[in-house]
């Protein structure tokens, strides 16, 4: 499915699914019955409500926002096969005594049960989830996912040995080539262990460590890169894919160094990619384009980098002598974002484009970063009804299946406007859903946190007291 201009009522309205405040049956209502789809919907209490088809500005409550997250959770766990099968007939396999080539996961309804970089972002936001909401469903299917990895590896490992690395025989752990192979799902595999001290998995983070330390290209300042599509290329991708895992590992080893390695992610990516005049990161650098390569505000892109300088940041101690650096350019990178949201509350796939389609996953990951800041610190209560206007808009894309609409597909580092304009969107594209389930259990943590008054016809955040009062103004 492709959306290649502005579209102020998502796909998701047309389709009736409406996260109210009367709760989450609401999000079975029909497209006929969708009172956000005609007129918006504004807190009733406002004199002058801002209503427009399609935005709903309003407070989520917390029922609605567990809702959503389990109707997420409820797809994966219908969703994945725990299942070996013979790929070029679909049949079960459950004789694993003897390897075959044509063995692999069941990945015929998506990479639910693969070792990639989008179900890492899915398998740390499902522990998040349970941290915040106590719900233990969350972080099990974390656990069972990876469980369900490693009891088998030792299968793929002898298909490999005897046959090469296989595309659903585990390619990219066995044979890890590049980040998008190991950082991501690794760093859920960290705080998998925190939670599950498995060998196994302590044997999974040592190989991503090696690879991310010893063998990923590198720049001469340290900055990774990659040797494609030029030979020299810096995608600003690669922050998720790495700077997460490096702090992680810093947590879980209590070396400096790691955290050291991270920081300097920030500094080399920001010092290439993030546009001072704009307030934006550029998607890609290339070395053989110097002085001038085309420069596209990829909204993912730019998602990639605020969600990684914020598990940074949360996970750096507070006297590391690069924490200033970072969390300067996290406010500067949150500024630059907060002010091309669009007018729904979602942001545009190019960020500076507004005629570029409203796309899903750069919303969730803007949504999590800024309330991140929020609840810790970083960021002034002023910053919160950024995040509460775009989580109502990523909210009403979360079908009442689960399933998540706008998400744009994989997407390379490319060189023209006409690449991004067109990319798909697609219920399949595994990219959004982490950054969703992220954003909701931050949301959580914000209503939890703060107090909100409803006056001069919108939302003012609170810091609580001990008192239960709220204090000050943002």
């Amino acid at each position: 499915m492709r959306r290649n201009a502005l579209r102020p009522v998502p796909l998701a309205v047309v389709l009736g699914v409406v996260l109210t405040s009367t709760g989450p049956a609401a999000a079975q209502a029909t497209a006929a019955a969708d009172p956000v789809a005609a007129t918006g919907r504004s807190e009733p209490t406002f004199t002058q409500p801002s209503l427009a088809p399609g935005v709903d500005y309003t407070l989520p409550a917390e029922a609605d926002v567990k809702a959503v997250l389990d109707r997420i959770r409820e797809h994966f766990e219908r969703s994945t096969p725990y299942t070996v099968i013979d790929t070029e007939t679909g049949a079960p396999i459950t004789d694993l005594s003897k390897p075959r080539k044509s063995a692999g996961i069941d990945a015929r309804r998506g990479e639910f049960i693969d070792w990639t970089y989008s179900m890492g972002v899915v398998l740390a936001g499902m522990i998040q989830a349970t941290e915040v909401t106590g719900d233990p469903r969350f972080a099990a299917y974390t656990q069972r996912n990876f469980d369900f990895i490693f009891d088998h590896l030792p299968y793929f490992r002898a298909q490999a040995k005897e046959f090469g690395p296989q595309k659903d025989g585990y390619r990219r752990l066995i044979d890890m080539r590049e980040l998008d192979d190991c950082g991501s799902i690794g760093a859920a595999l960290v705080q998998a262990y925190a939670r599950k001290k498995d060998p196994r998995y302590r044997e999974g983070i040592d190989l991503v460590a090696q690879h991310i330390d010893k063998r990923q290209p590198r720049l001469t300042d340290g900055t990774l890169c990659r040797p494609r599509p030029q030979p020299v290329s810096l995608w600003i991708d690669d922050a998720w894919m790495s700077i997460p895992f490096l702090a992680r590992m810093g947590q879980l080893t209590g070396e400096r160094r790691w955290f050291d390695d991270a920081a300097r992610q920030v500094t080399g990516m920001s010092a290439r990619l993030f546009d001072e005049k704009k307030g934006l990161y550029d998607h890609s650098w290339f070395e053989n384009a110097q002085p001038v390569d085309p420069k596209f505000f990829w909204g993912r892109g730019a998602g990639w980098m605020l969600m990684s300088m914020a598990e940074l940041l949360t996970l750096m101690p507070e006297d590391h002598p690069d924490r200033a650096r970072v969390l300067d350019q996290y406010r500067r990178a949150v500024a630059g974002v907060g002010a091309v949201q669009g007018g729904t509350g979602l942001w545009h796939q190019l960020l500076d484009r507004d005629d570029s389609y409203l796309e899903t996953s750069a919303s969730a990951m803007y949504v999590f970063a800024i309330a991140r800041g929020v609840n810790r610190g970083w960021l002034s209560t002023a910053w919160a009804p950024v995040a509460q206007s775009g989580w109502q808009a990523v909210a009403r894309r979360v079908r009442p299946d689960g399933q998540i609409e706008g998400i744009c597909v994989g997407t390379t580092a490319a060189y023209d406007a006409v690449y991004y304009y067109n990319r798909p969107t697609d219920l399949g594209a595994m990219q959004g859903y982490g950054p969703t389930i992220m954003a909701s259990a931050e949301v959580l943590t914000m209503l939890r946190s703060f107090d909100v008054e409803k006056k001069l016809n919108t939302f003012h955040w609170r810091t609580r007291s001990t008192s239960g009062k709220p204090v000050g103004k943002p």
